[in-house]
């Protein structure tokens, strides 16, 4: 009895990893064709130690790899040079937009 619940538990487990791994690849519409959108229309300034950007990367989960970005952390310069006191930060079409978003709205911004 004990090994046909243990199984039962496993069998759940993996389906909740599994479904868990699927849905962050697609996380509120964020695609990999819709990335690719944004990306190539846009740059985001980030922190390591920034709570609005940990919360813009977990939007797009794993797909935020996939995406234009710069760790002012590690890329101090970098963001000096494009006027960023504040992140996240998205650089689209030249102008800044300061704050976490949504991928809807970054799909409108961007025209994605």
């Amino acid at each position: 009895m004990k090994k046909r619940y243990l199984l039962i538990i496993l069998i759940l487990a993996l389906i909740l990893i599994t479904n868990g791994c699927i849905n962050n690849n697609s996380i509120n519409g964020a695609n990999a064709e819709t990335v690719k959108c944004i990306s190539e229309k846009s740059t985001i300034y980030v922190s390591a130690t920034c709570t609005a950007c940990a919360a813009q990367k977990k939007i797009f989960g794993s797909q935020f790899e996939n995406l234009n970005s710069v760790d002012c952390a590690e890329e101090a310069q970098k963001c000096l040079e494009a006027g960023i006191s504040r992140v996240p930060t998205w650089i689209i079409n030249g102008e800044k937009i300061v704050g976490l978003k949504s991928i809807d709205e970054l799909k409108e911004l961007t025209g994605c």
